[in-house]
């Protein structure tokens, strides 16, 4: 058997196993693709999502009102209950095992529930990172190059064997695309949002501005320039408040590491939320001063 009449077979099988789940979402303004990951519930990117009430587009052709269960904006998640009728789930991985560069990658996608779109490709890269609908840095993330149309982000990747890879969340151009893996995190977290827990992360309730902001503006003002995120802004009543920090303060470390960029700062404060107190060293004019906040 030749080699494409073996990816044309790969093609035919991921349609006929996994094509079902892959489901139309949104209207003529707003379309993205979701999966059912279990009976009722469909899964897809918190940027298809615009209102409570969402049209789904089935691709036998049927056409049904899906309810916004829960949805994560900063993670790009969002998880609607829909009667699902006998289609069936994606497979999850049967066993974690870890997706490596040069595995080969099925893309699917259905913005429009009646035309499915089928792509071949291979994973190019592992862990990558990319900004969310707000600005926070999504981790972790599969770089692939099958091949996505408009329409396409809320849609799956899948093995070669049909199982559950990834969901297709942001287009890199040049014919790269990232998708968050579908790994045993993503279930529990479309678990939870299924049950209406959206996740509450933790804030400082600071502006903030990056690293090359912080030395222009201290070298205007005859300070030594520094790498550190510049506080633009303090909420009042906030835990930056409460801890000391104020506007013009220049955070150069956040529990003992050095701070290059704003995202350093976000996953510094992400781990309170995992009960980690934050140490965070400010810089006020050429004075350095530690600052606790708690868990």
């Amino acid at each position: 058997m030749s080699a494409l009449e073996e990816i044309r077979l790969i093609l035919a099988a991921a349609a006929e196993r996994v094509g079902p789940a892959v489901v139309g979402i949104g209207d003529h303004w707003r379309r993205g693709s979701g999966v059912v990951f279990e009976p009722g519930k469909v899964l897809t990117n918190a940027h298809n999502i615009a209102a409570e009430a969402v049209a789904i587009r089935f691709a036998d052709g049927r056409r049904a009102e899906a309810h916004v269960d829960g949805a994560d904006v900063d993670g790009d998640l969002a998880v609607l209950s829909v009667d699902t009728a006998t289609v069936g789930p994606i497979a999850w991985p049967r066993a974690e095992r870890p997706v490596g560069v040069g595995d080969p990658v099925v893309a699917l996608s259905n913005p429009t529930g009646d035309a499915l779109r089928v792509t071949f490709g291979f994973v190019s890269g592992v862990e990558r990172a990319f900004q969310g609908p707000r600005g926070r840095r999504i981790r972790g993330s599969l770089e692939h190059t099958a091949p996505l149309a408009p329409g396409a982000s809320g849609g799956p990747i899948v093995s070669v064997a049909g199982e559950f890879l990834g969901l297709n969340t942001n287009r890199l151009g040049d014919g790269f695309y990232l998708a968050i893996p579908a790994d045993a995190d993503l279930r529990k977290r479309a678990e939870a949002l299924g049950r209406g827990r959206t996740p509450v992360r933790p804030r400082l309730g600071i502006a903030v501005a990056p690293a090359h902001v912080a030395r222009h503006l201290r070298r205007s003002v005859g300070l030594p320039a520094r790498d550190g995120v510049l506080v633009r802004d303090v909420e009042a009543a906030s835990r930056a408040e409460a801890a000391g920090l104020e506007q013009g303060d220049l955070i150069v470390r956040a529990n003992g590491q050095a701070l290059t960029d704003p995202d350093d700062l976000l996953a510094a404060i992400d781990r309170l939320a995992d009960g980690v107190a934050l140490e965070l060293v400010a810089v006020r004019g050429t004075d350095e001063r530690t600052v606790r906040i708690g868990a």
